[in-house]
């Protein structure tokens, strides 16, 4: 039992029919100075139906309620302040988590699948750290969503269709050289699209040209047909090795291509239930509430990214049956995906509510937007090798005989910039500095990586092994034990927490508030000195190591044995 439930059914106790367990629950708060107890109760939520003062309800709550569990229980104005009996609590939670391991605050198998669409970066175009985000915030996602029990369906929704590909074959056509595109697939095919997008801005029939190329390609034009599967066939050459170096798997790689043949099935549905109208020579589906019908198909026929997507729905809900599936896309597509619901909607599909857009910020640059169009990018690849480089550099210099130094620097290079990112509440974007990311001081990747470090060094000098302090009481009831005991058990919570709302940040947050607390814990008490606390003392430290651990893999980041 947590300490919020063990709140909840002493309160329920003596309130009765007044207040349910959850609400009893949803209303309890954490003081914000720990010597104000551990958990409150509000008393206003009682006032009417008690017709009393939230003082004098207080009061009443304190003198009549169990104290059995708790060190006290007192009245502070509107307020009852639960002490939570610091010794039980102290060896319940450590004892279960040296039981359980990394399987701390893991739930069953529900055996239900999440649909994740992330990534999903252009193909002949450069993958950038703008591609970062879709791709660390849906990783995080898939792995927190296993551990509260369900299966996760990774899906890179490749960028691999569209009038981009008309402008791009345009280009090449005009300007291109194919044994330098052979020799630099993508930084050639990146100076392409650059080039022609300028020239389009001062010339109208480049795009009117590019139109007529995507057209081609939609009607299996050879030529047309045979650039494109060259462009795509070298993008996912890069794209792997980027992928490698993150360490990012998926579970399908189809994109926007992989629809072409489901359209039609779409359109005849639409038609069937009388949903499609004409609207200036292109195919729409009206929509209350909106402002814009959803644009089906072009007046040329083309089709277009809502008709691409709803066909990309339908095969997703009926190949993974799944019970949630989320788009991992910014926040300024959020119109495009409540035209994708309301459409499945009136197609009478109810599991458009089991759709959810997971939106997110940009990254900008000294405060200025990115843009692949305009050649304003900064590249994943070579930004990812030069953490890794000023990572190699610090260990150099801290601590030059470091075995495997290589690795070390690998996992705490890409680390930093993973758990930048996610740090940062989805919605909120963030201008990128590398050295900020890769800095070992202050609330980064590798501040928490060092912590875990350091906690592995006092354990192999203590030659721990948790066998050796199984079913012993756990006694810890100094404040910074404490503090670290409170985090420790609201691990389960964080990780529900973030799955409920889609944000990984709460587990990267969380990872840093501990870290933090370990790091005041080591430097106010002597852990390695024989005393009485000693066994509890390194049960403590190796269940903090065993959840910083778990909440930086949750988050996609390696955690080093040293650094």
């Amino acid at each position: 039992m947590n300490d919020k439930q063990l709140v909840s059914q002493a309160l329920a106790a003596v309130l009765g029919d007044a207040l349910s367990n959850e609400a009893i629950s949803n209303l309890l708060e954490t003081p914000k100075k720990s010597e104000m107890g551990d958990l409150a109760f509000p008393a206003f939520s009682l006032t009417k139906s008690l017709r009393k003062a939230p003082n004098m309800i207080a009061a009443d709550i304190a003198e009549k309620i169990s104290s059995e569990g708790f060190e006290k229980i007192v009245a502070t104005g509107p307020y009852v302040n639960f002490f939570l009996d610091k010794s039980a609590t102290a060896t319940a939670v450590l004892s279960e988590i040296l039981s359980e391991g990394t399987a701390y605050a893991t739930l069953d198998q529900t055996g239900d699948n999440v649909a994740i669409d992330m990534s999903s970066p252009n193909i002949a175009k450069p993958f950038s750290i703008g591609h970062l985000r879709s791709t660390v915030i849906g990783d995080a996602l898939a792995k927190i969503y296993q551990k509260i029990g369900y299966n996760p369906v990774k899906i890179n929704h490749l960028g691999d269709w569209g009038k981009q590909f008309g402008m791009l074959i345009v280009a090449y056509k005009k300007y291109g050289n194919e044994a330098a595109i052979r020799q630099n697939p993508i930084s050639e095919l990146l100076k392409l699209y650059v080039q022609i997008n300028a020239e389009a801005a001062d010339d109208p029939t480049v795009d009117v040209e590019a139109r007529d190329w995507f057209l081609k390609l939609e009607n299996g034009d050879a030529e047309a047909l045979a650039l494109w599967q060259w462009f795509r066939d070298e993008s996912l050459v890069e794209f792997d090795r980027i992928y490698t170096e993150l360490g990012v798997e998926f579970d399908s790689m189809n994109g926007e291509a992989f629809y072409n043949d489901k359209m039609d099935e779409i359109i005849d549905i639409l038609s069937e239930k009388g949903l499609l109208t004409e609207s200036e020579g292109a195919t729409v589906v009206e929509l209350e509430g909106f402002e814009n019908p959803a644009l089906i198909k072009k007046s040329d026929g083309a089709t277009l990214y809502i008709t691409r997507d709803l066909a990309a729905a339908l095969y997703r809900k009926r190949t993974y049956k799944f019970a949630k599936s989320l788009y991992v896309v910014g926040q300024e597509q959020s119109g495009h995906f409540k035209q994708l619901k309301a459409v499945l909607k009136k197609m009478d599909y109810d599991w458009a509510d089991d759709i959810y857009h997971v939106p997110f910020g940009l990254v900008t640059k000294e405060g200025k937007k990115l843009s692949t169009r305009k050649g304003n990018v900064i590249l994943l690849e070579p930004t990812l090798h030069e953490a890794v480089k000023r990572a190699q550099a610090q260990i150099d210099a801290k601590n030059p005989d470091l075995p495997n130094k290589a690795a070390v620097a690998h996992a705490v290079g890409v680390g930093a910039i993973k758990f930048y990112d996610l740090k940062n509440e989805r919605l909120n974007g963030y201008d990128f500095n590398l050295e900020e990311m890769v800095s070992f001081e202050g609330e980064t990747g590798p501040y928490v990586q060092y912590a875990h470090a350091r906690i592995q060094s006092i354990l192999r000098k203590a030659n721990f092994q948790p066998d050796a302090v199984a079913g012993k009481t756990l006694a810890l009831t100094d404040d910074e034990s404490w503090e670290i005991i409170k985090l420790l058990q609201a691990f389960p919570d964080v990780i529900a927490r973030a799955a409920r709302t889609f944000e990984p940040s709460a587990i990267a947050k969380y990872a840093i508030n501990l870290a933090q607390a370990f790091n005041k814990y080591y430097a106010h008490t002597r852990i390695l000195d024989e005393n009485a606390e000693k066994d509890a003392r390194l049960a403590l430290v190796y269940a903090t190591g065993i959840v910083l651990r778990e909440s930086l893999r949750l988050l996609g980041v390696d955690a080093p044995e040293e650094m």
